[in-house]
């Protein structure tokens, strides 16, 4: 096979014949994570809410990586009917090699969905547990096969002081979050940041031995996610601090670890781990607990309306 070297430094061969399958890819993180992918000869599959901004970031990606193999499909992810029904589809139509959730969004503490679901918890953590459960589900009824499942997530270090209301998931007790109104926002995405590190680990535990690895990866500080595009007062003060930070990476060095976790052969059958940097490190105490990390899926599932 020829291969052809990339801008980013790999051959295209490198991935030959594998598919990816990435949410939250029409921009930031999620759209140099594709672009990586498909520099490395993979097919992808992106996911993104809007027909329009799919097209877009497909076009900005095959202008960078000419030949990229896109599928674009569209679903809201703050809606539990739209992922049940988008893994549905993905289950029937794909044999991802990788599956990649890098979706998140910072939202009005009390905005809600039309089912009733607070909409930071619902797309940044409910969308990939009913995803990665789904698929998980499907690949684990045909042959034993690795495949690599990857949450994009959030610095250990600034979230060991937001752990996860149990009893509180979709953070009605707004003062709990923070005694600034202008920072629950960002306290209530914390949470759910946490909440994505112990999904990684109640659902790697389930499916050690299967050939479904499951990890964690942090991206770093980056800048232009588009994350607190309707920050106001104190959280718009904290993205600005995250602007000028002089160590901030830009989404193409923040897709790097992502993209490694997903694909490096040092990490065959690696399970349960959490990266930064290309390091394994250790989360806060309290994503570890099993009790809190098994409490945690109950509730999900329930909200969702899955067997736990």
């Amino acid at each position: 096979m020829t291969q052809t070297k990339t801008e980013q430094g790999n051959y295209k061969s490198e991935g030959q014949g594998k598919q990816a399958i990435v949410i939250g890819g029409t921009r930031g993180i999620g759209e140099a994570i594709i672009r990586q992918l498909a520099a490395k000869g993979m097919s992808v599959v992106m996911v993104g809410r809007s027909d329009t901004t799919l097209r877009q970031a497909a076009d900005r990606i095959r202008s960078a990586v000419p030949g990229a193999e896109l599928r674009l499909e569209r679903a809201d992810l703050s809606l539990v009917r739209d992922v049940r029904n988008l893994a549905e589809r993905l289950a029937d139509s794909t044999s991802p090699s990788v599956v990649i959730n890098n979706a998140a969004v910072t939202a009005d503490i009390r905005a809600h969905t039309d089912e009733g679901i607070q909409l930071t918890l619902a797309t940044n953590h409910l969308a990939p547990y009913v995803l990665m459960r789904t698929l998980a589900e499907s690949i684990k009824k045909g042959p034993v096969r690795p495949v690599r499942f990857v949450v994009v997530g959030a610095s250990p270090t600034v979230l060991k002081a937001f752990p996860v209301d149990l009893d509180d998931l979709h953070g009605q007790a707004e003062r709990a979050l923070s005694r600034f109104p202008s920072l629950r926002p960002f306290a209530a995405y914390a949470r759910t940041k946490n909440m994505n590190t112990m999904f990684v680990y109640s659902l790697a535990r389930r499916l050690a031995n299967s050939g479904i690895t499951v990890n964690g990866a942090h991206p770093g500080i980056i800048a232009q996610t588009g994350l607190a595009r309707n920050a106001r007062g104190l959280e718009k003060a904290l993205a600005t601090m995250v602007a000028l930070n002089p160590f901030k990476k830009m989404p193409d060095q923040g897709a790097v670890n992502p993209v490694w976790v997903a694909t490096d052969p040092s990490l065959d059958g690696v399970n349960g781990r959490f990266f930064v940097d290309r390091k394994d490190v250790t989360t806060p105490d309290h994503t570890l607990s099993p009790e809190r990390c098994e409490t945690l899926w109950e509730r999900s599932a329930k909200l969702v309306g899955m067997e736990p």
